[in-house]
């Protein structure tokens, strides 16, 4: 491994475990130089101030501008970096440019500067880092365009673009995806193929940024604009973040259908890539099942099995169980046990609209054998407050899914039974002209005639006529004909709580 490559090295590991240079790496020289600079990789761990004046010595060993030099001044920047001596990072990184004009080759240069623009992105974590990152940033572009790097130029444009989405700069944000998109163009204007992925992370970055701007007119003719792209082989992470924010701008819209089928894109574009970020759009796709009202377990299929028993997720897999069964009262525990699921803000703002379905869905379970109850049964039983009670009984009266009429003085709901019994008297109509076309078959029917030479007992055919294993509920026969159960109007009683 490079000393380039440990730029790579997750945030977890030690930062200035930086690796030795492999023996094909570029290695003039000089032994005092190549002894000084080894010197300074033994202290870094132990002493990394007194590393970094051990690696900036050896550039003043050269008689001209090296390879050792270069490769002293990015381990001092690294250092100096990590240690948060950022000014000091900044004027050793303006004189480690000057290195890339002649003393080391193109590729190699621009892999290294490439590699510590990765490294500084994923260590800083400060608005003083970020400010020093800019500033890298703009001197890398003035270095690389002055030399015709369009590819290096491109890449730091990007960089730069992001960061803007970090600060939320969405001003200078949109002026630099105008300039990566004018780069990614023909002099005639059309679409420059060979620039494809640059361009895709462009559409990328902007969609992120009117994702958070809640701006969906315009995030709807990105995100299917992106989708156009044809000649880009991106990396599966950019794709992940453009099918994230593209489930979110569906779920906005409560188009649940298309949101779960880019929420399960992106999983598998994540998932591919290795970002964690695949947990947590698993678990939008799980929340995004149980707003369709699927009855289709999200772990059902091949990509997302794996994680059916991942402990990241089991709360969301215990959520769904509980909604497919319409278990209100598990599905609260579960919200109540698990509260760090409502701290993701998209989880927040959707999983009231679940929530609602299911105490709506209990509600009406519930008041089904009453003709009258209170508001307090309601909420003494399915465990939430008597104003969501009154809420929700308010939009099933409106929207005609429940007849009756709230009593808010006494806190009572009558349920208007008019309905129900005009649809038992259509019924009791309609068995006794059932009952009658019976009659008339078994009696008059030439079909149940007795011959003269095999004649029925009368009773027989009676017995026919009564006892005929009819299914009619909780209907009862009574002289021939049925007729509804005692009580007439649907036999509903009272629930007072």
């Amino acid at each position: 491994m490079s000393d380039d490559d440990d730029f790579m090295a997750d945030s977890d590991q030690e930062q200035y475990d930086f690796e030795y240079e492999d023996d094909d790496e570029p290695a003039d020289g000089d032994v005092d130089i190549e002894n000084k600079y080894y010197n300074a990789k033994q202290m870094k761990t132990e002493d990394p101030e007194a590393a970094i004046e051990e690696f900036l010595g050896v550039p003043k060993l050269e008689d001209q501008k090296g390879d050792w030099g270069f490769k002293g001044l990015k381990q001092a920047i690294k250092l100096e970096f990590a240690l948060q001596k950022y000014d000091d990072a900044v004027i050793h990184y303006k004189e480690l440019l000057t290195y890339v004009k002649s003393a080391v080759t193109r590729s190699y240069s621009e892999k290294s500067i490439n590699n510590m623009l990765d490294y500084i992105e994923k260590t800083a974590n400060d608005s003083t880092a970020y400010r020093c990152m800019e500033e890298f940033y703009s001197l890398t572009l003035e270095t690389f365009q002055a030399t015709n790097n369009e590819r290096l130029a491109l890449k730091t444009n990007v960089k730069l673009a992001k960061l803007y989405l970090d600060k939320k700069d969405y001003s200078s944000l949109s002026s630099k995806v105008r300039e990566i998109h004018k780069a990614c163009q023909r002099e005639d204007g059309q679409a420059d193929p060979g620039k494809g992925t640059y361009s895709l992370e462009a559409y990328a970055l902007e969609i992120q940024m009117y994702a958070e701007m809640k701006n969906n007119k315009r995030l709807k003719a990105l995100y299917q604009k992106a989708l156009t792209v044809r000649s880009a082989v991106p990396h599966p992470k950019v794709q992940g973040v453009i099918r994230e924010c593209g489930g979110k701008m569906h779920m906005s819209e409560e188009n649940w259908k298309e949101a779960q089928s880019a929420f399960f894109e992106s999983f598998k574009n994540y998932d591919e890539a290795g970002s964690m970020q695949r947990i947590q759009v698993l678990k939008y796709l799980v929340l995004t099942t149980m707003l369709m009202g699927s009855t289709i377990n999200p772990f059902d299929s091949q990509e997302t099995k794996p994680y059916r028993n991942d402990p990241r997720i089991s709360a969301m897999t215990e959520l769904v169980d509980s909604y497919q069964r319409d278990d209100v009262h598990r599905y609260e525990a579960i919200l109540k046990e698990n509260s760090d699921l409502l701290e993701d803000k998209f989880i927040a703002e959707n999983i009231d609209e679940v929530s609602r379905t299911m105490r709506t869905k209990a509600v009406l379970k519930l008041v089904a054998p009453y003709s009258r109850f209170t508001l307090a049964f309601i909420s003494k039983h399915i465990k939430i407050p008597v104003s969501e009670v009154q809420d929700i009984l308010g939009v099933l009266i409106v929207e005609k899914k429940l007849k009756a009429k709230i009593d808010q003085e006494h806190g009572t709901i009558i349920v208007d039974n008019a309905e129900n019994a005009e649809q038992i008297q259509r019924l009791h109509d309609w068995t006794s002209a059932m009952s009658d076309l019976w009659s008339t078959v078994l009696n008059d029917s030439e079909g149940f005639k007795p011959d003269d030479t095999q004649s029925a007992p009368s009773s027989y055919l009676m017995s026919s006529t009564f006892d005929a294993p009819i299914s009619t509920g909780p209907l009862r026969t009574s002289g021939g004909r049925l007729r509804p159960p005692k009580g007439g109007k649907g036999g509903k009683v009272s629930a007072w709580g």
